[in-house]
Protein backbone atom coordinates (compact mmCIF):
# COMPACT_ATOMS: atom_id res chain seq x y z
CA UNK A 1 0.00 0.00 0.00
CA UNK A 2 0.93 3.65 -0.63
CA UNK A 3 2.89 4.76 2.50
CA UNK A 4 0.97 8.10 2.04
CA UNK A 5 -1.80 6.50 2.39
CA UNK A 6 -5.00 8.23 4.25
CA UNK A 7 -6.63 4.82 4.93
CA UNK A 8 -4.46 4.47 7.78
CA UNK A 9 -5.09 7.73 9.53
CA UNK A 10 -8.82 8.69 8.55
CA UNK A 11 -11.08 8.03 10.87
CA UNK A 12 -14.92 6.72 9.80
CA UNK A 13 -16.03 10.13 11.32
CA UNK A 14 -13.92 12.25 9.33
CA UNK A 15 -15.03 10.50 6.20
CA UNK A 16 -19.26 10.75 7.85
CA UNK A 17 -18.54 14.26 8.08
CA UNK A 18 -16.71 14.76 4.51
CA UNK A 19 -20.36 13.46 3.11
CA UNK A 20 -22.70 15.31 5.61
CA UNK A 21 -20.93 18.80 4.79
CA UNK A 22 -21.28 18.04 0.86
CA UNK A 23 -24.86 17.00 1.25
CA UNK A 24 -25.50 20.12 3.82
CA UNK A 25 -23.75 21.96 1.18
CA UNK A 26 -26.58 21.30 -1.83
CA UNK A 27 -29.89 20.76 0.63
CA UNK A 28 -30.01 17.44 -0.27
CA UNK A 29 -30.97 16.28 2.92
CA UNK A 30 -34.83 15.87 1.70
CA UNK A 31 -33.49 13.22 -0.82
CA UNK A 32 -31.42 11.16 1.25
CA UNK A 33 -33.83 9.21 2.75
CA UNK A 34 -32.64 5.34 3.60
CA UNK A 35 -34.86 4.23 0.59
CA UNK A 36 -33.10 6.60 -2.04
CA UNK A 37 -29.43 5.86 -0.79
CA UNK A 38 -29.86 2.23 -0.50
CA UNK A 39 -31.12 2.59 -4.18
CA UNK A 40 -28.59 4.72 -5.26
CA UNK A 41 -25.85 2.42 -3.39
CA UNK A 42 -27.45 -0.53 -5.26
CA UNK A 43 -26.95 1.77 -8.86
CA UNK A 44 -23.60 2.55 -8.03
CA UNK A 45 -22.42 -1.26 -7.14
CA UNK A 46 -23.56 -2.18 -10.29
CA UNK A 47 -21.47 0.61 -12.02
CA UNK A 48 -18.18 -0.65 -9.97
CA UNK A 49 -19.40 -4.69 -11.21
CA UNK A 50 -19.33 -2.94 -14.86
CA UNK A 51 -15.44 -2.50 -14.64
CA UNK A 52 -15.46 -6.94 -14.37
CA UNK A 53 -18.57 -7.67 -16.13
CA UNK A 54 -17.67 -9.99 -19.28
CA UNK A 55 -13.81 -10.12 -17.81
CA UNK A 56 -12.22 -14.11 -16.80
CA UNK A 57 -10.69 -14.16 -12.97
CA UNK A 58 -7.37 -13.53 -14.77
CA UNK A 59 -8.50 -10.50 -16.85
CA UNK A 60 -10.23 -9.02 -13.32
CA UNK A 61 -7.44 -9.82 -11.04
CA UNK A 62 -4.98 -7.60 -14.08
CA UNK A 63 -7.34 -4.20 -13.37
CA UNK A 64 -5.29 -3.44 -10.79
CA UNK A 65 -2.08 -3.27 -12.86
CA UNK A 66 -3.93 -0.96 -15.30
CA UNK A 67 -3.81 2.33 -13.36
CA UNK A 68 -6.57 3.76 -15.68
CA UNK A 69 -8.82 1.28 -14.96
CA UNK A 70 -7.76 0.95 -11.14
CA UNK A 71 -8.51 4.76 -11.22
CA UNK A 72 -12.32 4.14 -12.32
CA UNK A 73 -12.84 1.52 -10.12
CA UNK A 74 -11.83 3.23 -7.63
CA UNK A 75 -14.34 6.13 -8.17
CA UNK A 76 -16.82 3.81 -8.13
CA UNK A 77 -15.59 1.95 -4.81
CA UNK A 78 -15.30 6.15 -3.36
CA UNK A 79 -18.83 6.38 -4.52
CA UNK A 80 -20.37 3.40 -2.60
CA UNK A 81 -18.41 3.80 0.46
CA UNK A 82 -20.19 7.56 0.37
CA UNK A 83 -23.66 5.73 -0.06
CA UNK A 84 -22.92 3.37 2.89
CA UNK A 85 -21.68 6.87 4.59
CA UNK A 86 -24.89 8.67 3.94
CA UNK A 87 -27.17 5.94 4.69
CA UNK A 88 -25.24 5.59 8.14
CA UNK A 89 -25.63 9.16 8.52
CA UNK A 90 -29.26 9.22 7.77
CA UNK A 91 -30.27 6.19 9.74
CA UNK A 92 -27.56 7.76 13.00
CA UNK A 93 -25.87 3.98 12.68
CA UNK A 94 -22.63 3.45 14.42
CA UNK A 95 -20.80 1.39 11.44
CA UNK A 96 -17.68 1.03 13.93
CA UNK A 97 -19.47 -1.11 16.19
CA UNK A 98 -21.78 -2.84 13.91
CA UNK A 99 -19.74 -3.84 11.57
CA UNK A 100 -16.87 -5.36 14.66
CA UNK A 101 -20.25 -7.37 16.07
CA UNK A 102 -21.47 -8.72 12.46
CA UNK A 103 -17.88 -9.71 12.12
CA UNK A 104 -18.53 -11.78 15.44
CA UNK A 105 -21.56 -13.29 14.00
CA UNK A 106 -19.94 -14.26 10.37
CA UNK A 107 -17.49 -15.73 12.45
CA UNK A 108 -19.46 -18.15 14.64
CA UNK A 109 -21.32 -18.64 11.45
CA UNK A 110 -18.52 -19.25 8.95
CA UNK A 111 -15.99 -20.33 11.76
CA UNK A 112 -12.15 -20.74 10.40
CA UNK A 113 -11.13 -24.51 9.63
Amino acid sequence: MDPSSRDTSTSVQELRDLVEQFVAERNWHSFHNPKNLAMSLGIETGELMEHFQWLTLDEAAQVQHDAAKKHDVGEELADCLAYVLAIANSMQIDLSSTLAKKMIRNAEKYPAP
